[in-house]
């Protein structure tokens, strides 16, 4: 007995298709487009994180006091080398 294919039959094939087809269309979109968007958004946020740190570094070390640094267990202490290149003055007078 040959088994032939009803009209319902066909109707889920090409349903099954064209799902198929949509989600291959959302990864597709996800892929080139909405993935590349978050990434360069987090990417500029980090920048902007990493310029405000070194802003705030170099407006605390103009003032001619320390910046302490601390990473992990480490720390140093910054100053800026004009603060150290400061003319002397002639007490002798």
């Amino acid at each position: 007995m040959k088994k032939e294919f009803g009209l319902g039959q066909n109707k889920r094939i090409i349903w099954i298709l064209i799902s198929v087809i949509i989600a291959l269309s959302l990864l597709l979109i996800y892929l080139l487009a909405i993935r590349p968007a978050i990434s360069g958004y987090i990417i500029n946020a980090q920048n902007q994180g990493y310029a405000a740190a070194v802003i705030s570094i170099m407006q605390q070390a103009v003032t001619c006091q320390t910046v302490p640094l601390t990473f992990g267990n480490q720390t140093i202490n910054l100053i800026a080398i004009e603060c150290l290149q400061q003319p002397q003055v002639n007490l002798q007078g």
